[in-house]
């Protein structure tokens, strides 16, 4: 993702405070009902917030591009910029094709144990359980263990996959343009950082090739055509930082969210194994992992009534479109029985989250073996509202717990 789309992420002024960050919703409300599509002047950007809006941006790839690179004419892209993310099809045909095998169901099932053994493992090192840190004991480390596994590396690298992690997803500190500056001279080290691990890790693949996702797309060809080494580092970095800090705001937004509505979590513990994946969806609907994602109009189009010129970028507001009382009955309510229940969380059309099938198992197993352990807990007499500095992805930095 680029410099300048960032930027057009975190410049939206009427999202500021920690609360609003948190809980951004009566915003969203307000601009479904006053301006579903809206064109932000300051930001060169327009936002769509209406749930229909927010599907047709997703969804419709003959109109919207994910490819939202603004390089000058002899620029060379950059790996992110190569990645299923950032690029349309044939050449996202191709490669979803390759990569979409390390995520099937018989592999999700096989992955299964292995991340039942990484939960316990966890759970057993909590020493002294009265009070945790959720994020940082439990919902970080778990992703950050599974997709270590999955790309073959090193999981003492874990204190650097955070800090890359948190860098990319990051937002400035406030809107001035030395806060904006510091971001981007930042986020093009961290970039550079993941750029060079990730080339030294597939020369070493290439001499002793493993069991690993890396070591396949190494390996793998379609139509006669063998990955770019920039491709494999671009699809690396995707897989290091949404696998793992989308699955870690999922398991704590859900945690938050019991701590909310206790009588429905009440629910839950009278039948974990039938309530848990229905949870889970409800959960990725009511306080969605990521906010927005961003496309540009490869055609002028009229969406929701605006008129959209080609080249200009579209921010899609999934977190917005997921509480849209016209889709949603009663949105506003946190409802684990809802049926059907067709959020946005996981995109839409051809760029729908190819890791969501893990993100909902690695979920799922994490509440799971702590409702074994530890089935009651509150927000501890020290906890104080942490979000992530971003508009795009959506989590919390920190959840202190009392455990009961």
């Amino acid at each position: 993702m680029d410099n300048s789309i960032q930027t057009a992420f975190r410049q939206v002024s009427e999202i500021s405070t920690k609360e609003e960050r948190y809980e951004p919703f009566a915003w969203y409300e307000k601009m479904r009902k006053d301006s579903p599509v809206r064109w932000d002047e300051k930001r060169g950007a327009w936002d769509a917030f209406d749930y229909q809006s927010v599907k047709n941006v997703l969804e419709n790839k003959d109109l919207f591009s994910s490819n939202r690179s603004r390089r000058r004419e002899g620029e060379q892209a950059s790996p992110i910029e190569l990645s299923l993310i950032s690029i349309d099809p044939p050449k996202h045909t191709q490669m979803r094709s390759l990569v979409n095998k390390a995520f099937t169901p018989r592999v999700m099932k096989d992955w299964g144990p292995r991340i039942e053994r990484i939960a316990n493992q966890l759970l057993d090192e909590m020493q002294d359980p009265s009070e945790i840190d959720l994020v940082k004991q439990y919902s970080y480390p778990l992703p950050v263990m599974v997709i270590a596994e999955i790309l073959g590396v090193p999981i003492k690298d874990q204190a650097k996959f955070k800090d890359w992690s948190d860098w990319v997803v990051a937002g400035p500190t406030d809107n001035s343009p030395e806060a904006i500056k510091r971001l981007e001279e930042n986020q093009q080290r961290t970039y550079y950082e993941l750029y060079v691990y990730f080339k030294e890790t597939i020369a070493m693949k290439r001499k002793q090739p493993g069991e690993d996702i890396i070591s396949v797309l190494i390996d793998a060809e379609m139509q006669g055509t063998m990955l770019s080494e920039d491709e494999i580092i671009g699809f690396c970095i995707l897989l290091l930082v949404a696998g793992n800090e989308t699955t870690t705001n999922l398991i704590s937004n859900a945690y938050y969210c019991f701590t909310e509505f206790p009588e429905i979590y009440e629910e839950i513990l009278k039948d974990p194994g039938g309530a848990l994946p229905l949870t889970i969806e409800e959960v990725l609907r009511y306080r969605s992992p990521v906010q927005s994602m961003s496309r540009v109009a490869k055609e002028d189009t009229v969406l929701n009534g605006a008129q959209i010129k080609a080249g200009n970028i579209v921010v899609a507001w999934m977190g917005s479109a997921n509480r849209d009382e016209q889709q949603f009955e009663n949105a506003h309510q946190f409802n684990i029985r809802r049926k059907p229940n067709p959020h946005l969380a996981f995109g839409k059309g051809i760029h729908f989250c190819l890791g969501a099938p893990l993100a909902r198992l690695e979920a799922e197993i994490a509440m799971a073996e702590w409702i074994k352990r530890y089935p009651r807990f509150e927000r501890s007499s020290g906890f104080s509202l942490e979000p992530i500095e971003s508009t795009f992805v959506y989590g919390l930095k920190e959840l202190k717990l009392s455990i009961l």
